[in-house]
């Protein structure tokens, strides 16, 4: 794991511990990306408990609830089905917080409409709290998967802050 990913992770670790919540990930493109990040740090145990790869959309309809009609309708990489999946992931949890990623890291598999290095990320929280963005990111495969995994840690991280300071 990069510096940068360890210290993110590291944040959000503490935070939720203070907090005495955990979080859950939905990934898809980062193949279980996030959840490794998180893992790596000792006593994430405390805080972090459910890590689903659906990579195929019969498992994000098997492991997340993603519903057919949704993945047929806008396709797995989509706000809908993001935010399905972060929902997903956080009912079968019973986590406070979820982080779900779907995206096209290539080098195939992009359209004009979707073109590699599109990445939709989604967070669920607490009272229905529900976040979606999606974002073009450039380079390789791999650097759009390592991308991906620093803008999940870096905009969870953020909004449990923003809500630990409404709070």
């Amino acid at each position: 794991m990069d510096k940068q990913a360890a210290a993110l992770a590291a944040q959000l670790g503490q935070l939720l511990l203070a907090r005495g919540e955990t979080v859950a990930t939905a990934e898809s493109c980062t193949g279980g990306m996030i959840a490794a990040a998180l893992t790596d740090i000792a006593g994430s145990s405390a805080w972090f408990g459910y890590g689903l790869v659906s990579y195929s959309n019969e498992a994000k309809q098997d492991l997340l609830g993603v519903q057919a009609a949704t993945l047929a309708e806008h396709g797995a990489v989509s706000e809908a089905v993001v935010r399905q999946m972060a929902a997903g992931a956080r009912e079968r949890a019973a986590a406070d917080w979820a982080v779900a990623v779907s995206g096209i890291a290539g080098p195939g598999g992009g359209s004009p409409a979707k073109p590699v290095g599109t990445v939709w990320l989604a967070l669920a929280g607490p009272d229905g709290l529900s976040q979606a963005f999606v974002c073009h990111f450039a380079g390789d495969r791999a650097a759009v998967r390592q991308q991906t995994v620093l803008t999940a840690l870096g905009r969870l991280l953020q909004l449990i802050e923003d809500c630990a300071l409404s709070a």
